[in-house]
């Protein structure tokens, strides 16, 4: 190594050199979806972090649709997330207003359905939740995911048979018994 200091343009990772030119393309994927700006300006955050790690990690294909890519998977985890803690407050808002009801019941039958959804892919989990969960549209769903309506369609179906094999219990989705 020489005496002499490296140059900024030396210094510079490629995702630095990407990040002024991607990072209101993320932004506006991610504020275009959110709830609210700080959520937005969250996962923003997350997906340039995750960026580094990938870009550490091994060669990455740096690029505006690769980060878009990332902000995609960390919108879903985000619905994801979301959709679980509304499920849980409203398992406990149901056990306080029904007097009556054994609240070991509910949280047995919680944990069966997250045993439940855990035996099924990422794919076919993401459609449940934001299908049925989170009542949302085909096309939301498929916008929020990132596949056609048609992808939708095809791995809701394919996520309520598995549903129905793993646990026939549980899969008593309105509308969706066969």
């Amino acid at each position: 190594m020489s005496g002499q200091p490296a140059t900024g343009q030396q210094r510079e990772h490629p995702l630095l050199l990407l990040y002024d030119r991607a990072l209101p393309q993320v932004y506006g994927y991610l504020f275009a979806r959110c709830e609210s700006m700080a959520v937005a300006e969250d996962l923003t955050s997350e997906t340039f972090l995750a960026a580094v790690t990938a870009a550490r990690a091994r060669e990455a294909p740096l690029s505006v649709p690769w980060l878009i890519g990332i902000a995609r998977h960390k919108l879903v985890d985000h619905w994801r997330t979301k959709a679980r803690e509304e499920s849980r407050l409203s398992a406990v808002a149901g056990e306080c207003e029904s007097e009556g009801a054994d609240p070991w019941d509910a949280r047995l039958d919680a944990l069966r359905a997250q045993q439940t959804l855990a035996a099924l892919s990422p794919i076919h989990r993401a459609v449940l939740v934001l299908r049925y969960f989170e009542d949302r549209s085909e096309a939301e769903a498929a916008e929020l995911l990132g596949v056609t309506v048609g992808t939708v369609k095809s791995q809701t179906s394919k996520a309520l048979d598995r549903l129905r094999a793993v646990a026939p219990e549980l899969a008593r989705v309105e509308g969706t018994q066969r």
